[in-house]
């Protein structure tokens, strides 16, 4: 299935959606380029979503970029299974500052397993603060660590929000093709 918007800027469609498709009995890889870009590989330059991503925003099973969901997130911001960044979110954490299940932060963690060389709160943690007063004052007053939390907790809007992109021209796509 593919889409491509009419609408387009420097040359490049707002929306580009190639899911792949089937040629003669062998899958065909969905290579999408675009602002926001959504296949099965995907370059976007706001987004790309996809199994393999880049672009300043991407998601995908590998997200690269500036801002990075998917399955292996590399980033500034990374959020993912596994992600690695200087701002990481995810199942295994690392970067300057980390939140996960295993978080590995340079200067803070806040996980399960957390481990840094300043602070880490977590179910098992080192740092020089670790688990104690100065640790939960510095989680609570940094930005990112107080809004990860709360990220966290409503992650499943953050999930439908990262699919609409993905579902809407997929939609219209498909509604064409049922009314002609």
């Amino acid at each position: 299935m593919e889409y491509k918007s009419k609408s387009s800027l420097m040359g490049l469609p707002l929306i580009h959606v190639n899911l792949g498709a089937m040629e003669d009995g062998r899958p065909r890889v969905g290579v999408a380029r675009g602002w926001i870009a959504i296949g099965t590989v995907a370059h976007g330059v706001i987004a790309g979503v996809g199994g393999a991503a880049t672009g300043c925003v991407a998601a995908g099973g590998v997200a690269f970029g500036a801002v990075a969901l998917g399955g292996l997130a590399i980033a500034a911001l990374a959020i993912g299974g596994v992600a690695l960044g200087w701002w990481a979110v995810g199942g295994l954490a690392a970067g300057w500052y980390a939140i996960g299940g295993l978080a590995l932060g340079w200067k803070a963690a806040l996980g399960g397993a957390a481990f840094a060389n300043d602070f880490s709160l977590g179910g098992a943690a080192s740092a020089v603060h670790a688990n104690d007063q100065a640790a939960k004052e510095f989680f609570a007053s940094t930005p990112f660590f107080s809004e990860g939390r709360n990220a966290m907790r409503h992650s499943q809007w953050v999930l439908i929000l990262l699919l609409l992109p993905a579902v809407l021209p997929w939609l219209k796509a498909k509604s064409r093709s049922e009314a002609s």
